[in-house]
């Protein structure tokens, strides 16, 4: 027998694993909601298709979002708090609770196109030192169930979004191995994971490891190539994306999982609030990213085989966010708080640019300054509650008004909580060293934002902020009538 035909079996092997893990990747975006200038869901559903941006990722249940997309034919992936995960874990009438009110209703011919729940927000990280993990499969097996019962267990997949701290490596990426203490769980997920035709998904920020280490080489966090790429055996890897990625795929391989599909839930670049941090090198990231996905080339483990989708964090900066980890927390958006673009970024969906939103409902263009015929001497207890309350990280190193002097500084703090106030002019007061001003203040690339009327959205608080109340409390219920049956 020619030994070409010896080698035919090996060959179809081959080419059937490569089959099995070719995939297209597609860019979608996360949509936050932890802001107090909020632009209409609908406004934002509009952005998005304007853009051709065809998935979306949100953070919890909210159903006026939920809304806003039906009949978009955009598709959606739902998420589940942290919090809430105790209570799904504990019992299937909650579960069913959640798939009727957040799910089944809204799958209906012109309804949402509702692709994936996320099952907790990045449960398994080190920092909550094992508080969710065990309700994470428990949370799943009932939310299958119910999904089963309402016969969209086909349709509607689950995830559980992972940081990448999940994994580890003691230097090079095919060493890559999941953390000891989640071996077993992590055996148990991805068994559930292949089970049921879900991807891994994994939230990967090299920018976080160039901010978090003086030694990270900074070309490394980026697409163009590396003066200090990582030597791997036969494979060089050029920048930090491929690097996690193959240690996720290396991680993977260990548990015996080689050809799960992977998911990019969350992955971006800020724009304020820290040295690297700003719009240059945001898009200069983003692009890269995006071209080097979509050109299929895959990684140096996975060649070919990119991942199977991409949603880039975030698709509007949110005010509201912490900024424990760093004032760049505010500013991850593509798009500022009112939908319009930052930079040039072409996602490869059919526009080169990023089109702006439209028919966002300002509030009035006045701005609350500082009285120049005031002395100023006392504004620093007026700045700090401003601050306090309002968004002022743009004020500080790393942030775009960081050089607008000491006046400038006082107007924007002034500015900033007058129009969280929603212009109230008694908020411009400040012992009468604020004034109202009808010319705008903006310096330079320093802009003095003019709010949101979102007067109309004042209702979208309530459905995501109480919706682990509702779960909660619906658990309760459920408990009391069965101890009550019982006695």
């Amino acid at each position: 027998m020619p030994r070409t035909l010896h080698l035919l079996p090996l060959l179809l092997l081959f080419l059937l694993q490569r089959s099995c893990l070719f995939v297209q990747s597609a860019i979608g975006v996360n949509w936050g909601t932890l802001a107090s200038h909020r632009i209409s869901p609908p406004v934002v559903v509009d952005l998005l298709r304007q853009n051709k941006i065809q998935k979306v990722k949100l953070f919890d249940s909210n159903l006026e979002f939920i809304r806003a997309l039906m009949g978009s034919g955009i598709e959606v992936m739902v998420g589940i708090p942290n919090e809430v995960l105790g209570s799904l874990a504990s019992s299937v009438s909650v579960s069913d609770a959640f798939v009727a009110q957040n799910i089944s209703r809204f799958m209906v011919k012109g309804g949402a196109d509702i692709r994936y729940i996320a099952v907790g927000n990045e449960p398994f990280l080190t920092s909550y030192q094992g508080q969710f993990q065990q309700y994470v499969l428990p949370a799943m097996a009932n939310i299958q169930q119910s999904l089963t019962k309402a016969n969209l267990a086909g349709y509607v997949k689950l995830v559980v979004p992972c940081n990448a701290d999940a994994y580890q490596s003691p230097s090079l990426p095919s060493q890559g191995a999941f953390r000891a203490d989640l071996t077993q769980l992590m055996t148990q997920l991805l068994t559930f994971l292949n089970t049921n035709g879900s991807p891994f998904l994994v939230n990967i920020y090299p920018f976080l490891s160039l901010y978090q280490s003086s030694d990270f080489p900074q070309d490394y966090a980026f697409f163009e190539g590396s003066t200090h790429p990582v030597v791997d055996g036969p494979n060089v890897y050029y920048n930090a994306f491929d690097g996690n990625y193959d240690t996720l795929v290396a991680a993977l391989n260990k548990l015996g999982f080689g050809q799960m599909p992977i998911a990019i839930g969350e992955v971006g670049w800020p724009t304020e609030g820290a040295p690297s941090a700003n719009l240059s090198a945001a898009r200069a990231f983003n692009q890269g990213l995006i071209s080097h996905v979509l050109s299929n080339k895959g990684t140096p483990l996975r060649p070919g085989v990119p991942p199977v989708d991409v949603y880039l964090f975030s698709l509007l900066d949110e005010e509201q966010k912490s900024v424990l980890p760093g004032n760049f927390e505010r500013h991850w958006g593509i798009f500022s708080f009112d939908g319009q673009a930052k930079y040039p970024l072409n996602l490869g969906l059919g526009n080169r640019v990023l089109k702006n939103a439209k028919d966002v409902n300002y509030m009035p263009a006045r701005w609350c300054v500082a009285n120049p015929f005031k002395d100023l001497d006392g504004a620093v207890n007026h700045i700090n509650l401003a601050c306090d309350i309002a968004d002022c990280t743009t004020l500080y190193y790393g942030g775009s008004c960081n050089a607008i002097g000491e006046k400038g500084n006082i107007s924007y703090a002034f500015n900033s909580y007058y129009q969280l106030q929603k212009q109230d002019a008694k908020s411009c007061d400040f012992d009468g060293l604020g004034m109202i001003t009808y010319l705008d203040p903006s310096i330079s690339d320093c802009r003095f934002l003019v709010g949101v009327d979102d007067v109309v959205n004042a209702g979208f608080r309530v459905h995501s902020g109480n919706f682990i109340f509702w779960v909660l409390g619906l658990f309760w219920v459920f408990v009391c009538i069965c101890n009550c049956g019982s006695l």
